[in-house]
């Protein structure tokens, strides 16, 4: 597996996971504007593998949405640095040398069939990728993507979900190439609400990741308790990492996708019959998911 990640408190807890999930090999991350600006999303996953001891490239890619000139990250959501109120993060190691969508295009030539991309934020490296590479996508062994709201809500606006807003146009290239394609959206993983509880029974057995995560996610359940009224946050991303290899815990619907690239409904997912299809999740069990990565994650030091 190789994650496309713009960490973030809940990319965190889902690289976490994958390190900790024996039934995972995580070959790299990639990442990519989102929660944070680029050169932050790097620094925050060096620093989270040397923190976690794993020794993985990070390969840096996309720092704006196509057709952008600037962007601004979700500081209110995760903070200033993407690690809620940890404001002084080390400068771990360095980049890998091959930007990402380059690196993304040579590991699924060389891993041809078998590699599984998750992408838990914008999709601009992945469209970055089929813009290289035509056969990037059937090179997959499948593409697992936390984004869309297709029969819900969105939580950006009314209409999207935060990673599909952030680029719309790669989302909708991502949506219309030929892959095996699965979209863990809002429709399910805001089933999977994680508590100030489950942060402190997690912090207690595992001292040092579980507390980091725990620390880093008060800042973020903040947000959460402040926008929605909820006490405790959805597991997004570790949800769709969990769906790479749990596909049983998921119900899915096999549909085509479309993305709106213009208007008030930006950014939002609709079915679209003239699209490849996809399969989309639409219901979860949710008690499954969130004791599997509460196990998981319990193992780290």
């Amino acid at each position: 597996m190789i994650i496309d990640t713009d960490p973030g408190i809940d990319d965190a807890m889902a690289i976490a996971y994958a390190v900790a999930a024996p039934e995972i090999e995580l070959l790299a991350l990639t990442t990519v504007f989102g929660n944070t600006f680029v050169g932050q999303s790097s620094r925050n996953a060096r620093y989270l593998l040397d923190r976690l001891g794993v020794d993985v490239p990070v390969a840096q890619g996309a720092a704006l949405p196509y057709g952008a000139s600037d962007y601004q990250p979700s500081a209110y959501v995760h903070g200033p640095e993407g690690y809620g109120d940890m404001v002084d993060i080390p400068e771990v190691g360095r980049n890998h040398a091959l930007p990402a969508a380059e690196y993304l295009v040579e590991m699924a030539r060389a891993h041809k069939g078998e590699l599984v991309v998750c992408a838990i934020g914008p999709l601009t490296n992945i469209a970055d990728a089929l813009r290289l590479d035509p056969e990037f996508g059937r090179n997959l062994k499948q593409l697992v993507i936390m984004g869309g709201a297709v029969y819900c809500p969105g939580n950006i606006t009314d209409a999207a979900e935060a990673n599909i807003y952030h680029d719309a146009r790669a989302a909708d290239e991502v949506f219309a190439a030929e892959m095996e394609t699965v979209l863990v959206g809002l429709d399910v993983t805001l089933q999977t609400l994680y508590t100030p509880q489950d942060f402190e029974t997690l912090a207690g057995a595992s001292v040092d990741m579980g507390g980091f995560l725990r620390d880093i996610s008060q800042f973020y359940l903040k947000f959460y308790k402040e926008a929605a009224g909820l006490e405790g946050c959805g597991l997004h991303d570790s949800t769709a990492v969990i769906a790479c290899a749990h596909r049983h815990l998921f119900d899915l619907a096999e549909v085509g996708v479309s993305v709106a690239l213009d208007g008030p409904e930006l950014g939002a997912t609709r079915t679209d019959a003239a699209r490849p299809k996809i399969k989309v999740c639409r219901g979860i069990d949710h008690a499954a998911v969130v004791g599997l990565f509460s196990d998981h994650v319990a193992r780290l030091p």
